[in-house]
């Protein structure tokens, strides 16, 4: 992509309204842009970002063995009122009336929905265990919305829901569930933590939050430094073995760690030592619930079981913030001259900027970068605008792109360029070939 064709509409001021870096930084670096309270337009490079964020958590509910599906926005109250959560949900649910009458809602959650669906098309336990999920926009009407698209009304959310024949079944897909979630984050250069949570309005007694520690965050949280230690990495892990994912579970959550909602300052004296006792701001990236029959049983969810006689299934939901990553991301990673992508969710792979642009020279020799990242699969921003150099070296910082290359004809003439790491700051003379070989190990098949 050319900057000069690109939409890219950047604030040099910071808009009144915005109250931290994330809201800031994504209206500076025309991410989005408000329509309403809450609500936002999502412009080219937000968008773009949202989308490498909702293709790594596909990637990692496909390896997890969860099947895609895609649910309306607007659900009938009658579904609703079959498990009593119409009325008992409360203000943040929009309802509407439509022309013939019907009272409908704007789906908050789906866990009525997606229990129709499976109550009319499974009936025995050999199609169990089952997962289904969707990444889809839902709407909640906060009392006060702010932050921009960390706590706005309408968000892109992935929820997923399992059903299995018992309790066991049930706390294996919880676990499974928290093995995908651990990989999805630290893709996307994050550590989120699990912490024990109250499961809200969605019900049941096992839940965990998964969080990430940031000033701006909106739960108090307690913890154990020990676990901001762990990381999953790069292991193998059989979705399918029980003791495996039981294991991970383990790993991750034996040392304390709690929201204000559930934390227990006894427990958190006498199972943490001193030294290692921290409370912090943390935000809420995902949760994993497991509440058993509490839907299946009033809506008549049930399977054949091995005897013959009808058993409700066991359930579970589980939420990864789609749209609410994005500012998560910038809260975590970013510095007084703009965002830091990381590598794995960055819009565009590398910026290239052209110091003297109409030049022959750098013309041609950015052109020719440019064509051989696409040949390699990589995405480059291409500032070729007849600015100043400064002004493309504080857009590019601004909107954080992982690496930059910068073209200008004294390097050219030495047959060299500079590539630049946002992150560390650092820059480095090489020829061309040398970046592009550079970037295409930083990446690996990470690029797409």
């Amino acid at each position: 992509m050319r900057l000069s064709r690109y939409f890219l509409p950047v604030l040099k001021e910071t808009p009144a309204e915005a109250q931290i870096a994330s809201h800031r930084l994504m209206l500076r670096a025309g991410m989005i842009k408000q329509a309403s309270a809450g609500i936002y337009s999502w412009l080219p490079l937000g968008l773009k970002v949202m989308r490498r964020i909702e293709a790594i958590v596909h990637e990692e509910q496909a390896r997890a063995g969860h099947v895609p599906i895609l649910m309306p926005t607007l659900q009938s109250s009658d579904l609703w009122r079959e498990t009593g959560r119409y009325d008992a949900f409360g203000e943040e649910m929009l309802r509407i009336t439509d022309r013939g009458g019907r009272e409908m809602l704007y789906t908050p959650t789906a866990e009525e929905l997606v229990t129709d669906i499976f109550r009319a098309n499974v009936s025995s336990y050999r199609d169990l265990p089952l997962t289904l999920y969707q990444i889809q926009w839902k709407f909640r009407d906060e009392i006060r919305p702010r932050f921009g698209v960390m706590r706005g009304r309408e968000f892109l959310m992935k929820d997923g829901y399992n059903f299995d024949l018992t309790e066991a079944d049930a706390m294996h897909a919880y676990n499974r569930h928290l093995v995908s979630y651990l990989r999805t984050y630290e893709r996307m250069g994050l550590q989120a933590i699990p912490m024990r949570a109250d499961s809200g309005a969605i019900g049941g007694d096992n839940t965990h939050e998964f969080l990430v520690l940031a000033e701006t965050g909106e739960s108090e949280v307690f913890y154990d430094s020990a676990v901001t230690e762990l990381t999953f990495g790069d292991r193998e892990i059989d979705y399918d073995d029980m003791a495996q994912c039981q294991g991970v579970l383990e790993e991750f959550t034996t040392r304390y760690a709690r929201t204000d909602e559930t934390h227990d300052q006894a427990k958190f004296e006498a199972q943490v030592p001193e030294e290692r006792r921290r409370s912090a701001r943390g935000i809420e990236v995902g949760q994993i619930f497991y509440f058993g029959t509490k839907y299946s049983e009033p809506m008549g969810a049930t399977v054949q079981g091995p005897d013959g006689k009808p058993v409700p299934v066991h359930m579970g939901s589980h939420g990864i913030g789609v749209s609410r990553l994005v500012g998560a991301i910038i809260e975590a990673s970013h510095d007084e001259k703009g965002i830091i992508w990381p590598e794995g969710v960055t819009p565009f792979h590398a910026g290239i900027v052209n110091l003297r642009q109409g030049d022959p020279s750098t013309d041609s020799a950015c052109e020719g970068i440019y064509k051989q990242l696409a040949v390699e699969g990589l995405e480059a921003l291409y500032d070729d605008r007849a600015e100043r150099a400064g002004a493309k070296f504080a857009t590019m910082d601004l909107i954080g792109l992982p690496w930059r290359i910068t073209v200008g004809p004294r390097g050219l003439a030495n047959g060299k360029i500079e590539l630049t790491s946002r992150r560390t700051g650092e820059s480095e003379e090489m020829a061309p070939e040398a970046a592009i070989a550079r970037l295409k190990d930083v990446y690996g098949c990470a690029a797409t």
